[in-house]
């Protein structure tokens, strides 16, 4: 494909995946309410229309993730092949983690506690497992990812600076803090429904918003090499 083509595919990318990941959310709060492994399988049993719908989010969010991976380092692999790649390599493992295997282990843990077939501490150990989303570990490979890009689009000025800065500065914020979240250190992930959460991921919100419309409506620019002139297209 053309820049241009691999431009244009990943900014609608990027917005399938912001939707479907958003209404995931929602459909996920709804299917898991309750406070406890009990109750969270409870509603899951009461809720399979949406546990479907959310194993249906996540495989689009897994291609979305795939494409991305794929059209980035076809943008970017100029400025830096090795970079891109690992950039893209960290993308496909983010689909692989990508949230269906969790909404299927909801499914399997409900039915297996409503049938007796695992005895109640079984099923208290298991779902304090399963309801830890492996979402977490996707979005650590997702903020990787996003930090590599967003340098590549940096120092090739192929998108605004201003652009590029808060891609880097908003995924690196990830990158430092999702780690420590997931170990527990800073308190854990939190809920995705609190407050602190749409702060720590507001920015990346903006940003993915605001690229994916350059990427569909002008593209981006070729890279500048390294150590090379002035801005291209006035996009520096």
């Amino acid at each position: 494909m053309t820049r241009r083509t691999n431009a244009r595919v990943a900014g609608y990318a990027f917005l399938v995946y912001i939707a479907a990941g958003i209404t995931s959310l929602i459909v996920s709060g709804k299917a898991t309410a309750g406070s406890g492994v009990a109750a969270k399988l409870a509603s899951v049993t009461q809720h399979s229309a949406a546990v479907s719908a959310l194993v249906l989010l996540a495989l689009v969010m897994t291609f979305s993730a795939v494409t991305l991976g794929v059209t980035l380092y076809a943008l970017t692999r100029d400025q830096d092949r090795d970079i891109a790649m690992l950039g893209m390599v960290c993308r496909l493992l983010e689909g692989i983690v990508a949230g269906a295997p969790a909404a299927l282990g909801w499914r399997w843990l409900a039915g297996a506690a409503n049938n007796g077939t695992l005895d109640p501490q079984t099923v208290q150990t298991l779902g304090a497992f399963i309801f830890r989303s492996d979402g977490e570990v996707s979005a650590i490979f997702f903020a990787v990812g996003s930090t590599l890009f967003c340098w590549l689009f940096l120092r090739g000025r192929m998108i605004p600076r201003a652009l590029a800065q808060l891609g880097v500065a908003a995924s690196l914020f990830l990158v430092l803090v999702l780690p420590l979240q997931l170990a527990d250190v800073i308190g854990g992930s939190g809920s995705w429904f609190g407050w602190v959460t749409w702060v720590q991921w507001l920015p990346m919100l903006v940003f993915e918003i605001w690229l994916a419309i350059l990427l569909i409506v002008r593209g981006v620019a070729e890279p500048i090499p390294a150590g090379g002139g002035g801005p291209i297209d006035g996009r520096a």
